[in-house]
């Protein structure tokens, strides 16, 4: 009885550290993949990038032109998280690079953008500054012709 007992308990024993030996491999193997996915995030750079770095992803990429603020541009970008390059192709103006598989978040990002750059353009005032010299002009000009009227009034009298 006393030999069953010691062959059941080495055999549960075995049976345990294979289990142990089991699940030590896809833990280990579960961290490699884990560490494998990191570094390929490493090396595959998100959002704003160069246009070398874009074009090395070996995916398809599209173009849009935009004229006047990218940095606004890059703000909304951000925020649709997609990954874009600028291209200068003259004052106040780029190319904008894309992966063609982002389009419809660059569509998205880009009517965001297009709207935000509408109202900013209907919305704006001019500077204090501006309209203070503009108002002073005015007073200058209405200074200068009151007292011509005055002087064409008494040679008519005469």
């Amino acid at each position: 009885m006393q030999e069953q007992i010691d062959r059941e308990a080495v055999a549960v024993t075995l049976k345990t550290s294979k289990l142990t030996a089991k699940g030590l491999a896809t833990v280990l193997a579960a961290l490699v993949r884990k560490i494998q996915k990191e570094h390929q995030k490493a090396q595959t750079p998100h959002g704003k990038q160069s246009v070398k770095k874009l074009m090395n992803h070996n995916v398809p990429t599209n173009t849009i032109p935009i004229d006047g603020d990218k940095g606004l541009f890059e703000k909304v970008a951000r925020k649709w998280n997609v990954d874009y390059a600028f291209h200068k192709t003259g004052k106040n103006k780029y190319l904008l690079l894309f992966k063609s598989g982002q389009a419809d978040a660059i569509t998205a990002a880009f009517s965001e953008y297009s709207n935000i750059v509408v109202r900013r353009a209907r919305d704006r005032r001019p500077p204090v500054m501006e309209e203070m010299r503009r108002a002073a002009e005015q007073a200058e000009r209405e200074q200068t012709t009151r007292p011509e009227r005055r002087r064409e009034r008494e040679v008519v009298r005469e």
